[in-house]
């Protein structure tokens, strides 16, 4: 009995442990009566009883450690880059999740504070402090808030990824609409700025959606649960030319394609530092659900302007610009007049493809 019970009782759960100790102790104890009714024999049944109940409470032990140290394990090994509710999520089965290298398609964001160095160069130091902390906890809030995992921290600069550890099928979504979220945030946040004088906050986000490697990287001093790739350099390049075209959030084609429930503006073909390819960029607009016939009317004039650049019809691109101009200022309408103005006294070559190439980061 046991060997028996030394063999099984590892092997199966709770519920099943407990109902083979009961149907051992039981058969014991039928064998004992059995045997004194019919033959008169009396078993030492305390021994076994107490070998039964000895196993049992072992197995029982040994077993609440060993899960308590995984889900520990869990809480120590993501309870920084995640949410606390994800973290409770993954220790309920801490043999899925690991912090092993592989590929996987994720959604990884860049967010930057735009001219930092002059807002940290009007502040006195402990200004700036809170000033960061109260930057960096909003949008770390909104982040997680929206299942998101918080990579680091690169000065005032924010990255974050949504699909990894927890695989999530709206991955792109998601990290949409929290990018929209973050910059309703920062309007929250400059009213409270606002009011202690400090310099108004705006930032520009990029997202980008591909096959990349999440896992456990670093050297031997010092790892990091993080995501590397293509697509994740192809993002970051995206944040820094949101400034460009005077906007608050860009995506990459493969985002627009997997977040199809939101509205975006196409800006422009661009080649940025590192990529030969040209890939195009989008604003999201938000959902399309939720958009108006005014914007919806605003939209549909700004791709006809941007068809005819394309195609070098100057003038009348400029028209509807400058009508659109009117309606609400915007940079991106700025920068497209001063690119329609420049492009007038500089003849382009017969190969113009329309794309526009960064040789910065």
């Amino acid at each position: 009995i046991g060997l028996v019970l030394g063999l099984l009782l590892p092997l199966l759960g709770p519920l099943w442990s407990i109902l083979l100790t009961a149907g051992a102790a039981f058969g014991i104890g039928a064998a004992n009566f059995w045997l004194y009714d019919s033959a008169g024999l009396v078993l030492p049944m305390a021994t076994a009883l107490l070998l039964i109940a000895a196993l049992f409470i072992c197995n029982l032990g040994w077993g609440y450690l060993f899960e308590y140290r995984n889900r520990r394990a869990i809480v120590n090994l993501f309870g920084e880059y995640v949410a606390p509710e994800l973290v409770a999520e993954m220790a309920a089965n801490p043999a899925s999740y690991n912090m092993e290298g592989e590929s996987r398609e994720l959604t990884v964001m860049f967010s930057d504070v735009r001219g930092f160095t002059t807002i940290s160069e009007g502040l006195q130091p402990n200004e700036l402090r809170e000033y960061i902390n109260a930057y960096l906890t909003a949008m770390s809030e909104d982040i997680r808030g929206n299942r998101g995992t918080l990579d680091k921290y690169i000065g005032d600069a924010v990255m974050a990824f949504w699909g990894a550890p927890i695989e999530l099928p709206d991955h792109a979504a998601r990290a949409v609409t929290t990018a929209l979220k973050m910059q309703q945030s920062c309007l929250v946040l400059n009213e409270e700025f606002a009011k202690r004088n400090w310099p108004p906050l705006k930032i520009g986000i990029g997202l980008n959606t591909g096959n990349m490697r999440v896992g456990d990287m670093g050297s031997k001093i010092r790892k990091a649960y993080t995501v590397m790739g293509d697509a994740v350099n192809l993002s970051s390049r995206l944040e820094s030319i949101t400034k460009v075209y005077g906007v608050g959030v860009l995506v990459g084609v493969a985002t627009r394609d997997a977040a199809p429930e939101f509205t975006y503006r196409e800006l422009d073909r661009v080649r940025v530092k590192g990529k030969n390819e040209p890939v195009p960029i989008f604003e999201p607009l938000g959902l399309d659900s939720e958009l108006t016939s005014a914007q919806r009317a605003s939209l549909d004039k700004w791709t006809a302007a941007l068809a005819l650049v394309r195609q070098q019809q100057w003038d009348q691109a400029e028209q509807i610009i400058l009508a659109l101009q009117q309606e609400g200022p915007h940079g991106l309408y700025d920068l497209y007049l001063q690119r329609i103005a420049y492009f007038r006294t500089h003849p382009l070559p017969q190969d113009w493809d329309g794309v526009t190439t960064f040789e910065t980061k």
